[in-house]
């Protein structure tokens, strides 16, 4: 086959979605930030921070990325605990078939006319995965990483 027509535009500005999921609890911490790297990380591990519900702690899965390297200026939160997971594993992530759900339905094949309109779409599809909790449980469950109590 070949692939369908899809709108080109030659400017280029970025805008990153950083998003982490709960499947127990079928919730996401997610912020849209400017860069990928440790201060922008940080910000987002303290979002999940204060999403972690009460007397719980949160295991967070990380591959990676030179952003998610606690060397010198990534913080992690006291309520977190990274899982570091093997290089080049990325199919070991559960939060990548959230990345893929979003990039198939809410934000591929778009052009758009402001880096504020970026901005929002970021926001309205992470917005969108979070109002539904089961489909965050479906996407985002793996049965090695159940803690049972």
């Amino acid at each position: 086959g070949s692939r369908p027509a899809a709108p080109k535009d030659c400017r280029y500005a970025w805008a990153y979605l950083f998003g982490a999921v709960c499947p127990a609890r079928g919730v996401g911490a997610g912020l849209v930030l400017p860069a990928a790297n440790a201060a922008m990380m940080t910000l987002h591990l303290a979002e999940i921070s204060r999403q972690v519900a009460p007397d719980a702690h949160a295991v967070v899965i990380m591959d990676g990325a030179g952003w998610h390297q606690t060397g010198g200026k990534l913080r992690l939160p006291a309520n977190i605990t990274p899982l570091r997971l093997p290089p080049y594993a990325p199919e070991l992530n559960p939060v990548e078939n959230i990345w893929a759900l979003l990039r198939s339905n809410k934000l591929a094949n778009r052009v758009y006319d402001t880096y504020d309109d970026i901005l929002d779409a970021c926001a309205d599809a992470w917005n969108w995965l979070t109002q539904q909790p089961e489909r965050i449980t479906t996407i985002a469950s793996r049965s090695w990483a159940q803690v049972s109590q």
